[in-house]
């Protein structure tokens, strides 16, 4: 069991070196500068797009630098709102889990070189009642426009189970990426009518 979890934690620490990167390798190459970098990046991958798009997605809730906004509409724009949608939210759950134990693993001094001083200050006494930030955490993964990424790094500094945040996750996440995803589809659509 002892040499399972080794194994298994080794795997995990070799992912994410490589999502970190492959992160800072797309952002030297100037993948993530805007939309069309992105959708460029993805096509290029040909049938191997979904993967990599899967990959880029994973890495944007990782690392901070790679803005979510651009890697959503991505999704929706080049793999359509259904697939993109299941891409997205793939991406963002498997990203978001990386985060949580990440946290849980390498605690405060990685989360302090990942989230500015302002968003730790101001989310940072919500750690303390462990059951109010279960419940903050749940609303905000429901919701739209809260920092996700840094809540599950936040998150992971709790006593809060494992099973439970990924419950949260994996209930809350189809609604705010449903809504991200419509209006990115939406704008889409006008600067295609308009170009």
């Amino acid at each position: 069991m002892q040499k399972t979890v080794s194994l298994l934690n080794t795997i995990a620490v070799i992912l994410t070196a490589a999502l970190v990167a492959f992160g800072f390798f797309g952002w030297y190459m100037g993948w993530f500068r805007d939309l069309e970098s992105m959708r460029t990046f993805v096509a290029a991958a040909g049938p191997l797009g979904p993967v990599v798009f899967l990959l880029l997605q994973i890495a944007q809730v990782v690392l901070p630098f790679i803005p979510g906004g651009v890697t959503l509409m991505t999704g929706v724009l080049a793999f359509g709102p259904w697939f993109g949608f299941l891409l997205n939210y793939a991406g963002v759950v498997a990203g978001s889990i990386i985060n949580f134990y990440m946290a849980r693993r390498y605690g405060h001094r990685l989360v302090l070189h990942l989230v500015d001083e302002k968003t730790w200050q101001k989310y940072i006494g919500r750690l303390d009642n462990s059951r109010g930030f279960t419940r903050f955490f749940a609303l905000a993964i429901l919701l739209p426009f809260f920092p996700d990424d840094t809540l599950c790094l936040l998150a992971g500094l709790t006593n809060m189970r494992a099973d439970v945040f990924t419950v949260i996750l994996l209930a809350g996440k189809p609604l705010t990426i449903a809504v991200y995803s419509a209006i990115y589809l939406y704008a889409g659509s006008l600067l295609a009518f308009a170009g």
